[in-house]
């Protein structure tokens, strides 16, 4: 047997590794690692390991053993959450980083506008972590425990937690008043997961080849044992293995180092991309191990739990280094862990529990205060966790304390997705129902975890409480949850406020500023009355972060800035204190004034709308002139062309529907603002245009996202009806892009026009010299008649030249164009679709793309083949264009009895419904000029209506991914008159 370890070997190598993890951290946090590395999407996938915990490490090898190929389920269901990141995480790390909301309490009490939610949801995440704390160090006193013999659990347990307190409040409390993110932990993070990854599959290779002596040996050993593999098939036809999907699935989003990770740490929003397919694929690497671990210990014996036999591997083969690594990486697992998510607990408990009842005096530095808070919180939360680990008394399994913490936290689960898809979710539905969940949760699961309560009656149903029915009490608790919710926010009122957030989260939605005025109208006033609760130097530095975020200057007056800066600085505060504390310092010193939300300022457009509102009092006389003005105001508006009028000083005073609908701006956003708060490049246009004498400017060229747009402008002065004597201008915008761009097209048209006649006359004058080499090698086989090899080789030039004759021909055939069906002949569908594919796929630059030929060779119709051809390669030429690297293409046909219909189908990206009817049109293309003509389709409908035909456009294909095309073209079937009648 394994001699036992020294327990000072252990406290030196978990020093060492510790160490190991703070160099990692401090070196990133110091800028010695490049940038690149640092925002790579390789980093942040790892960092996201930070999932695999001592659980997942140890844990899963005895859920394997319990619940068979069911612990797939804790790497599956995570693994779904981020491949639907596009809809789900995503639009969370939008509203994360717009508002700064820095946990799942953040979410909820800005979504709910309610302390009370922020405040619940810190208090049941912080009671459902303890067991998922308390279990991170049982893993590690245990495996202390295994490797020295020893009942030194205990002390080692609380040597542990003071070396992760300290990491914590080092690395993970530091960037308080800065509040930017938290480098070296990301990179440390990163760095962990690497190091438990390398330990299992050291593990698991070894198991596989050190046990086993490979695969082939390991099929005969299981061969042999079929026990082992149906009693890991059985599970997943009895057990709760549904249930754990659902409930590792929410762990992705609700756990509170996951979210801390996935939102609050993300240094690159794109990396979220990357980590849709890399997460789940990092864990499939951890899941190879686990059943090969588990094997390899069945075989040989292993005398410990089953949860700790990527511990006990080693020791049944003696070999040291095997069971340190296994340490090495269930302490790597574990320490990640407690770190994440003590950081996260503590600015949550912060935020929602310590601010709303006691603010720092405003006199002191709120930043040193906010930040040994915080270091307070994070070794009371540890501390928390240990002492919920000496009251289990290390008596429960790994897998049931993950499980009933994971349970605890899939209680958040229905009111995160609300966020997102349902606006009319309100406060008190969601405390209705958290308190519901977590109250299931605390009496069938919590409960049997530190007393002896062994079941529950209710309405005269006896329920056991015991591990093995967790997933009634999962599933009841969440059932229950999820009916409360619904029905209290089905039958109550949500607040105006409520409302408004919830605009703000819902996806797809752009938040707009109302139009009011502040009673504060510069920044200096901003920070003078911040200085209230926040002191004078912090109330400074924070309006200062607030307009370099914004890019504003420090003497910015303009109420649409200002409103900006206001919400921006409810933004900062919230991640600094939360966001109801926020909310409520903002609204109390930065108000709004009273009565001011219909307008902005005594202009033109605020007149007008005076006017609106004294129409029906309006009579006589006045009557007529408001009718007139109403008139011509609605002449301007419905003008097919752009009018901007601008007052002396650019102030905007009109903005009409054609120039919205081209520039994307509304008028309501911008008229009453200056000509400089337009957005790039209208604003540098317009700008230089109005500042320039000449008043007409023609084919002006202008990039507006990435494409190009050629602009008429005109102006004109005018004088301001408020204020005679101040001229102003008028200025008219035509967009002539479509023009510019239909004569580029006939211009590329009539290139392309010119080549295709050259291409013809070159593939003709092909013909010659290839017809010769066919008879100098026919020649050639014929006078050596008896040399195999001068026969084969003449042989094969004979064919290859028929190869070149073909393809001249088929070049011909396209070249081919114009001019009425000359012939009706019986054409095979097969054939021309397989001609068609074979010179297309001379285009070497093109798509590399899979045509599939699955026509029926049977199935024969009535034209010109050479006119079909071209139609079959403009189709298939299309589809090629629009289909991904990769993709298949199908050809096919359908016969009826009078018709044929010939098919083409692509995966590309679909045909817009909009569009859909132009298609057909001449000199109608989504191509850039001088990459398409836009007549390919139209030759085609033309050519089709020649055979009597039909074509149609189904797109998209798959309505659940949007993508996809198939065209349909029926034409009349070939009747072969020459069989005899049935």
């Amino acid at each position: 047997m394994l001699t036992s370890f020294d327990l000072g070997q252990l406290i030196l190598i978990s020093c060492l590794y510790l160490l190991t993890l703070f160099g990692v951290a401090w070196i990133s946090d110091r800028g010695l690692i490049p940038r690149w590395i640092m925002r790579h999407p390789l980093t942040y996938t790892l960092s996201l390991g930070v999932y695999a915990s001592a659980w997942a490490f140890y844990g899963t090898v005895g859920m394997a053993y319990q619940y068979g190929y069911g612990f797939l389920a804790s790497f599956l269901g995570v693994s779904g959450a981020f491949l639907l990141a596009p809809v789900l995480l995503y639009p969370i790390l939008r509203i994360t980083r717009t508002y700064q909301l820095s946990s799942l309490a953040d979410l909820f009490a800005f979504r709910f506008r309610s302390s009370w939610a922020g405040a619940l949801t810190t208090l049941f995440m912080l009671l459902g972590l303890l067991p998922l704390l308390a279990l991170q160090i049982q893993a590690v006193a245990d495996s202390v425990g295994i490797l020295t013999r020893e009942p030194l659990q205990e002390r080692f347990a609380l040597g542990f937690c003071a070396l992760i307190t300290l990491f914590t409040m080092l690395f993970g409390a530091r960037h308080i008043a800065t509040r930017e993110k938290h480098q070296g932990l990301v990179f440390a993070i990163a760095f962990e997961s690497l190091v438990k990854l390398l330990c299992l599959g050291a593990i698991g290779l070894y198991a596989l080849y050190g046990v086993f002596d490979g695969p082939q040996e390991l099929q005969v050993w299981l061969q042999q044992n079929q026990a082992s593999l149906s009693e890991l098939h059985t599970p997943l036809q009895e057990g709760p293995w549904r249930t754990l999907l659902l409930v590792f699935f929410a762990s992705a989003i609700v756990m509170p180092h996951m979210y801390h990770m996935t939102f609050t740490e993300n240094l690159n929003p794109r990396a979220m991309v990357s980590a849709s397919w890399g997460l789940p694929l990092l864990l499939l690497l951890f899941s190879l191990a686990v059943p090969l671990i588990l094997w390899a210990s069945l075989r040989l014996g292993a005398t410990t739990n089953p949860e700790y036999f990527t511990l006990g591997l080693g020791m049944a083969l003696d070999n040291d280094l095997l069971a340190l690594v296994a340490y090495v990486g269930g302490l790597s697992a574990a320490s990640g862990l407690i770190i994440v998510s003590t950081l996260s607990l503590s600015g949550m408990v912060l935020n929602h529990l310590v601010l709303p009842l006691y603010q720092p005096p405003a006199g002191g530095n709120i930043y040193r205060w906010l930040k040994w808070t915080r270091r307070l919180l994070i070794i009371a939360i540890i501390m928390a966790g240990y002492g919920f680990y000496l009251l289990l008394a290390a008596e429960q399994d790994l897998a049931n304390l993950g499980i009933v913490a994971f349970v605890a936290t899939l209680q958040f689960l229905p009111a995160t997705l609300s966020v997102l898809y349902w606006p009319s979710a309100n406060r008190r539905g969601f405390i209705a129902g958290l308190l519901t969940g977590i109250a299931l949760w605390l009496v069938s699961m919590l409960l049997p975890l530190i007393t002896e309560l062994q079941s529950l009656h209710l309405a005269g149903y006896t329920l056991h409480l015991d591990s093995n029915n967790w997933h009634l009490a999962a599933i009841a608790s969440l059932a229950a949850n999820v009916t409360v919710f619904t029905l209290v926010s089905l039958f109550s009122r949500s607040s105006a406020e409520e409302q408004s957030a919830a605009d703000a989260c819902t996806v797809d939605n752009v938040r707009r500023p109302q139009r009011r005025e502040l009673l504060a109208n510069s920044p200096q006033e901003f920070a003078a009355q911040l200085s209230k609760p926040l002191g004078a130097i912090t109330a400074q530095r924070e309006v200062e972060q607030a307009l370099q975020d914004l890019q504003l200057p420090f003497d910015e007056r303009r109420p649409y800035a200002l409103r900006r800066l206001r919400d921006r600085l409810e933004a900062n505060l919230s991640g600094l204190m939360g966001p109801s504390v926020a909310q409520d310092m903002i609204e109390t010193f930065l108000p709004y004034k009273s009565g001011s939300e219909s307008y902005v300022s005594e202009d033109i457009h605020f007149i007008e709308s005076r006017l609106e509102d004294y129409q029906s009092r309006l009579t006589g006389l006045a009557a007529e002139l408001d009718s007139l003005r109403r008139y011509h105001r609605q002449t301007l508006q419905e003008l097919p062309m752009g009018v901007c009028s601008l007052a002396k000083d650019q102030e905007i005073l009109m903005w009409n529907r054609a120039l919205e609908q081209l520039t994307g701006i509304s008028a309501q956003r911008v008229v009453g603002s200056r000509l400089g708060s337009l957005e790039a490049p209208w604003r540098n246009l317009l700008e230089e245009f109005s500042r320039q004498s000449e008043p007409h400017r023609h084919k002006q060229r202008l990039s507006v996202d990435g494409q190009a747009r050629w602009l008429n402008l005109h102006k004109a002065a005018i004088e301001e009806p408020l204020a005679p004597g101040n001229s102003g201008l008028v200025i008219l915008v035509e967009d002539v892009t479509e023009t510019r761009l239909l004569e580029d097209r006939l211009a590329h048209s009539e290139r392309l026009a010119s080549i295709g006649r050259l291409a013809a006359g070159v593939a003709h004058e092909i013909g010659n010299p290839i017809t010769g080499i066919a008879c100098l090698a026919q020649n050639l086989r014929e006078e050596r008649e008896g040399d195999a090899e001068i026969n084969e080789i003449s042989s094969q030039v004979i064919e290859q030249t028929r190869r070149v004759s073909r393809i001249v021909q088929s070049l011909m055939n396209f070249a081919h164009a114009g001019g009425r069906q000359q012939s009706s002949e019986p054409v095979c569908l097969a054939a021309v679709t397989e001609e068609a594919i074979a010179l297309l796929s001379l285009n070497r630059h093109a798509v590399d793309v899979e045509f599939r030929n699955q026509c029926d060779p049977q199935h024969w119709v009535d034209g010109d083949s050479q006119r079909l051809a071209q139609v079959i390669i403009n189709l298939l030429s299309n589809a090629r264009d629009a289909s991904p690297a990769g993709g298949l293409i199908r050809i096919s046909s359908q016969a009826s009895e009078h018709s044929v219909e010939w098919l083409v189908e692509d995966q590309g990206s679909g045909i817009p419904k909009a569009i859909r009817q132009q298609v057909f049109e001449p000199f109608f293309t989504t191509k850039d000029p001088g990459k398409g003509t836009g007549l390919g389709l139209a030759l085609v409908y033309s050519i089709v209506e020649e055979h009597y035909g039909q074509i149609s456009i189904d797109s998209p294909v798959d309505p659940h991914s949007g993508r996809g095309t198939r065209l349909r073209i029926s034409l009349p079937r070939h009747v072969d008159t020459t069989s005899p009648a049935n």
